[in-house]
C-alpha cells in the first residue's frame, strides 16, 4: 500500500494537510495544528462518533463528564 504522501501533490509552504472524512471547522483545524507537526506531509483523519482513526491509529472519544 502506497503512503499518502506519494500519492497528494507537495503545496510549496504547506504546514501539513488533512484528508478527511468530515469538513473540518476552524476549531478541529487549531485542534489538528497543535497536534501534527510542520512538517509539510499529509496525514488522513476519519472522524466518528466514539473515535478518531488519525493515520490509521484509532484514537477514542473520552466525555471530559465521565473521567473520575
Amino acid at each position: 500500500m502506497r503512503d499518502i504522501n506519494e500519492i497528494m501533490p507537495k503545496i510549496e509552504n504547506m504546514r501539513w494537510g488533512a484528508l478527511m472524512n468530515t469538513p473540518p471547522t476552524n476549531e478541529k483545524v487549531h485542534e489538528m495544528n497543535t497536534m501534527f507537526p510542520h512538517d509539510g506531509r499529509w496525514h488522513t483523519v476519519f472522524e466518528e462518533e466514539k473515535q478518531v482513526f488519525v493515520d490509521g491509529v484509532r484514537i477514542w472519544k473520552k466525555d471530559p463528564k465521565s473521567w473520575t
